[in-house]
C-alpha cells in the first residue's frame, strides 16, 4: 500500500513555488515596462528641445528594435509573437508622448483595419474613411499622421485604386505591412445555411472564394460591396444572406461561422503601405517604390530596367497603369530592394531619371518585420 500524500503535498508545495515565481516575474516586468515607458517620456522631451516639429514616430527605429526582438529570442515563444508583445508595447510608450492618428480603408472590421492595428499596435488612434483616395486626402491635410492602404493581393494582383492615388500626391511611403487573408462566410441569427440567396464581399474577395462559391452555393447572387467589412454590416440586418470576410469583421458585427478559410488558395496574402508626410532613414533592410513615365518610343521598358540589373539591385514588383497624359502612353510602378540612399541605387536612379520622361520617388522604407 503507496502513502500518496506525501508526494500530493511535494506538488502542491511545488506549484506554490512556481506560482510565487511567476508573481516575482510579473513585478519585475512591471517595473521594467514603467521603467522604460519613463525612458519613452524622456526621449518625447529631448526631442522636443531640439526641435518643435519632431515626428515621434519613427519607422525604420522601431523595425530596428522589432528585429532585435527577434534576434534575441531564446523561447520558447515564437519570435513573432514577442515582436507582437513589443510592439504593443511601443505603441503604448508612444501615445504617451503623441497618439498617433491612423486613417484606413473603412469600415470598422476591414482588413485594412487589421493591418493598421498589426503596424502600429492598438494605442494608435484609427480613422476608417470609406473610400481610398480619401484616405490619401486625411493624411495630406495633417487631419491623420499616416494612412494604411491595401496595394496588391498575391491572388488577384494590384489595387488599382492605390495606385492612381499615388500618380496625383506628394505624400511617401514609410512603410509596408504583409496580412495573411483568412476568408469565412458569415452570418446573422436570422438565416439559415439552406436559404442563403445572396452573398456580399468586396470583389476581390469573392474572386479569391470563387471555385469554393461554385461549389457549395452556385445558385447565390454574389454581390460586390465596398468592403468585406460592409458586406458584414449589410448581413446583420439581412434574411437570407451571407457576408465573406474576416474574424474582425465577424467579432465587430456579431455574426457567426458557417464555414472557415474558404480562400481557394490557402497562402492567399495581401500587402498594404503606409502613408505619410515625411522620408524615412535607412533601418539596414529597406525597400524602395517609385514610379516613372516613359517616353513612348522602341525599347523604353528596356532602357527603364537595364540600369537596375547592371547595379544588381532586386526588382521585386513592376506595374504599368495608363498614363493621364497622352493616348498610349504609360507609367511604370516599381518596387526594389535597397534605400535610396545607398551608393548602388542611387548610381541606378541617376541612371533612369536621364532615359525616363519623368521619376518620382514614393519612398524608401523599412521591409515588414510583422
Amino acid at each position: 500500500m503507496h502513502d500518496h500524500s506525501s508526494g500530493e503535498q511535494s506538488d502542491g508545495a511545488n506549484l506554490e513555488q512556481l506560482r510565487q515565481r511567476i508573481d516575482h516575474i510579473d513585478s519585475e516586468l512591471i517595473r521594467l515596462i514603467s521603467e522604460r515607458a519613463q525612458c519613452a517620456q524622456s526621449v518625447a522631451r529631448v526631442k522636443l528641445a531640439e526641435d518643435p516639429e519632431a515626428l515621434f514616430y519613427r519607422p525604420e527605429r522601431e523595425a530596428q528594435v522589432l528585429k532585435r526582438v527577434m534576434a534575441l529570442n531564446p523561447g520558447p515563444l515564437p519570435s513573432e509573437e514577442l515582436a507582437r508583445l513589443f510592439r504593443e508595447m511601443m505603441s503604448a510608450c508612444l501615445a504617451l508622448e503623441q497618439p498617433i492618428r491612423v486613417a484606413y480603408l473603412g469600415p470598422e472590421g476591414t482588413f485594412t483595419q487589421q493591418a493598421a492595428l498589426k503596424h502600429f499596435g492598438d494605442s494608435a488612434v484609427d480613422i476608417p474613411l470609406p473610400a481610398i483616395d480619401e484616405v490619401f486626402r486625411e493624411v495630406e491635410s495633417g487631419a491623420a499622421h499616416y494612412g494604411v492602404v491595401p496595394v496588391e493581393n498575391s491572388t488577384e494582383g494590384v489595387v488599382n485604386n492605390t495606385l492612381d492615388s499615388f500618380m496625383d500626391t506628394s505624400l511617401r511611403i514609410c512603410g509596408e505591412v504583409v496580412l495573411r487573408i483568412h476568408h469565412h462566410l458569415l452570418v446573422g441569427e436570422n438565416t439559415r445555411r439552406d436559404r442563403i440567396s445572396r452573398i456580399y464581399s468586396h470583389a476581390q474577395s469573392l474572386a479569391q472564394c470563387r471555385k469554393w462559391l461554385d461549389a457549395h452555393y452556385p445558385h447565390a447572387e454574389r454581390v460586390a460591396v465596398s468592403s468585406n467589412a460592409e458586406a458584414a454590416r449589410l448581413v446583420r440586418s439581412e434574411w437570407h444572406s451571407a457576408a465573406i470576410a474576416g474574424d474582425m469583421a465577424a467579432r465587430r458585427y456579431e455574426l457567426s461561422h458557417l464555414a472557415e478559410k474558404i480562400e481557394d488558395l490557402p497562402d492567399n496574402s495581401t500587402r498594404f503601405l503606409i502613408i505619410g508626410n515625411h522620408d524615412v532613414p535607412p533601418s539596414g533592410e529597406d525597400k524602395t517604390s517609385l514610379v516613372a513615365a516613359m517616353r513612348n518610343q522602341p525599347g523604353a521598358l528596356h532602357d527603364l530596367l537595364e540600369p537596375f540589373h547592371r547595379h544588381s539591385i532586386d526588382m521585386t514588383r513592376l506595374e504599368s497603369r495608363p498614363s493621364r497624359h497622352g493616348v498610349w502612353n504609360y507609367v511604370f510602378f516599381i518596387d526594389f530592394k535597397g534605400h535610396q540612399d545607398d551608393p548602388l541605387v542611387r548610381a541606378a536612379l541617376e541612371e533612369v531619371r536621364l532615359r525616363a520622361a519623368e521619376i518620382r520617388m514614393l519612398g524608401s522604407y523599412p521591409v515588414g518585420v510583422l
